[in-house]
């Protein structure tokens, strides 16, 4: 915060962005002038707020009945924001505007338990309890078009153009636009302190794959909505639009992968010989953990009814809960050795929201340590092949349906945070269920 009021001074930041990760995991928040922010936002008198219907709407943000947090007969009041001085981020690609991050208050003046941010912040506290950090790298892909997102969506998002037109998976030979777009980013990145470790295009017309070094968990989650904000912003200057969907296209798959790994100070705990297939005992309770806990909290990183279509046989999304060595087919790959031992969580889409989707991963990496759980013997082949492990939901009304029931979910994230992602999940599914697809037409206009 001193070097953002030394930024401020010298007239190189005029503009704050106070935002919150809603439940979408988007920024939303004010824009301030600099020197009001810091004058008077900045102490536990600060009078931030917003309406709490924030953390309890649709990616549509339609005011919706059935939230505990608000409603139309409370009066959709609002929440107090309490600024997070270590998150302030300069935002390069706009113009002397820096970023402030706020966590979400209830009204005991506690944090507020639905807010994403919250979530995870309980999950590492209870890790905390056990003397144990999380590390996290984020590795996520997204597809890129020709067009602004305003273009696109007047033209009701038909004849879709990528980028490249074909598989360019680890390819050099970019087009211009793309080279120039993956240019201006990660140089964006890096002067909001946030450089990328890799930058690779994946198999599906223009599909971009982005990967970010290993660090905090709390700040690797805070720094994907920076990512996303930026990926946006510099397609908009270059004539190109990019989505995040979960499936935007028939075939298509976009991922969230989760680098997960428990440290004690500067110790890995989970430090062993990967090489020789020996899983350190801590490992394989956490690995033991995810697969048993997973299914039951699957709408926190498969939140929406195109979630599931990117489980498919063969996709390199999991369609089982199997783990493995360096085996891209398993919902939970087990990857590197000695101190780099780690695991790669596959199963949350790029429509995920990163602060909900890494809560439910420590939560029930938790569940297995906890529990002292053994894990299955890994799929040492096609892991899709692997008819012992449980299936991974195919639509987001299985999946809700064994969150909503389920004890170990209210166990591992508190009753009040289920019902909330309940209704926020009975939502995507009544928006589905009376709207009519293009599929629909197409196979039952004219054969009906």
């Amino acid at each position: 915060m001193e070097q953002l009021r030394a930024l401020v001074g010298a007239g190189r930041v005029d503009t704050v962005l106070l935002a919150v990760a809603d439940g979408q995991g988007r920024l939303k928040g004010k824009e301030y002038d600099a020197r009001y922010f810091l004058d008077r936002l900045t102490d536990g008198d600060g009078a931030a707020e917003m309406c709490a219907y924030v953390f309890a709407t649709d990616v549509d943000m339609t005011p919706l009945k059935g939230f505990t947090l608000t409603s139309w007969e409370s009066g959709y009041g609002d929440v107090r924001l309490a600024p997070d001085p270590d998150s302030a981020r300069l935002m390069p690609w706009l113009p002397r505007t820096a970023l402030v991050l706020a966590d979400a208050l209830g009204p005991d003046g506690q944090l507020l338990q639905v807010s994403p941010r919250t979530m995870l912040r309980r999950q590492l506290d209870r890790l905390g309890t056990h003397g144990m950090q999380a590390r996290v790298g984020l590795e996520t892909e997204f597809v890129l078009y020709h067009g602004t997102l305003g273009e696109l969506a007047s033209g009701g998002y038909r004849d879709l153009r990528p980028v490249t037109w074909d598989n360019r998976d680890y390819a050099l030979d970019h087009p211009r636009v793309l080279s120039a777009f993956s240019r201006n980013l990660r140089t964006g990145l890096a002067k909001a302190g946030l450089p990328v470790e890799a930058v690779k295009t994946e198999g599906a017309p223009g599909q971009v794959e982005v990967t970010f070094p290993y660090g905090e968990a709390l700040a690797a989650c805070d720094g994907h909505l920076l990512f996303k904000h930026a990926v946006r912003t510099t397609a908009e200057r270059r004539r190109l639009a990019a989505t995040f969907m979960a499936a935007p296209s028939d075939g298509v798959g976009s991922g969230l992968h989760l680098h997960v790994s428990l440290w004690r100070g500067d110790q890995s705990l989970f430090a062993g010989h990967g090489h020789g297939r020996e899983l350190p005992e801590l490992a394989g309770q956490v690995v033991a953990g995810l697969l048993d806990a997973l299914p039951h909290l699957a709408p926190l990183y498969a939140p929406t009814v195109n979630s599931y279509k990117r489980y498919q046989p063969h996709s390199f999304a999991p369609t089982r809960y199997t783990w493995g060595w360096d085996n891209r087919g398993c919902a939970v790959r087990v990857v590197g050795h000695g101190t780099g031992l780690h695991l790669e969580v596959r199963v949350p889409g790029a429509d995920a929201n990163p602060y909900l989707a890494l809560a439910a991963v420590l939560a029930a990496a938790q569940h297995g340590i906890d529990h002292d759980l053994k894990p299955p013997a890994p799929s040492a082949g096609d892991a899709y092949q692997d008819s012992a492990a449980p299936p991974v939901a195919t639509t987001l009304h299985h999946s809700l349906t064994a969150f909503q029931g389920s004890r170990l979910a209210a166990e591992l994230l508190g009753e009040e945070v289920v019902a909330h992602y309940t209704r926020a999940a009975q939502r995507e599914l009544d928006v589905h269920r009376v709207r009519v697809t293009n599929v629909e037409l197409s196979r039952g206009f004219a054969q009906t």
